[in-house]
């Protein structure tokens, strides 16, 4: 088995895990940018929900963004309460079990901290990486509230 298929078996493992629909859906183009899977998916940008990774020490620390927002380290690091640093692609994939590109929000080698951009609560259906450049799930802010636990805030810059 692939790596990339292992990511995207994990993913739908802990949709399924958490009573989430498997809604992965693969785009042979890719979806690895914000833009690239709003393009595959025929949505906003703004409907795609990013996973950003920073460090908060050894944990891995998930801002679940909108795709039309950048994170604004200062604001997620506050609504966390961690000291929080930027973390380089072999760090996250290390850590979360995914590559960058393909990172999402379920399905982490070790459960990260979670914040959830308050953007995306206007938002619906909105859009996530399922573990691999090319795979997204369709899902929404509260389905994703309820199998992340994320505390909710606004993170964007």
């Amino acid at each position: 088995m692939s790596d990339q298929t292992g990511s995207v078996a994990r993913v739908r493992a802990a949709l399924l895990a958490g009573g989430h629909p498997d809604t992965i859906a693969a785009f042979p183009d890719g979806t690895r940018t914000a833009a690239d899977a709003a393009a595959a998916v025929g949505c906003a940008v703004a409907q795609i929900a990013k996973s950003i990774v920073f460090r908060a020490g050894e944990r891995a620390a998930l801002v679940i963004t909108s795709g039309a927002n950048r994170v604004d380290p200062a604001l997620a690091a506050a609504a966390l309460g961690v000291a929080l640093r930027r973390a380089d692609a072999d760090w996250v994939r290390e850590t979360t079990g995914f590559a960058v590109g393909g990172v999402a929000p379920v399905g982490h080698l070790a459960p990260p901290l979670m914040l959830l951009d308050q953007d995306l609560l206007a938002l619906e259906p909105i859009w996530a990486a399922a573990g691999s450049p090319r795979h997204v799930f369709r899902t929404s802010a509260a389905a994703l509230l309820r199998l992340t636990g994320a505390a909710v805030a606004r993170v964007a810059a």
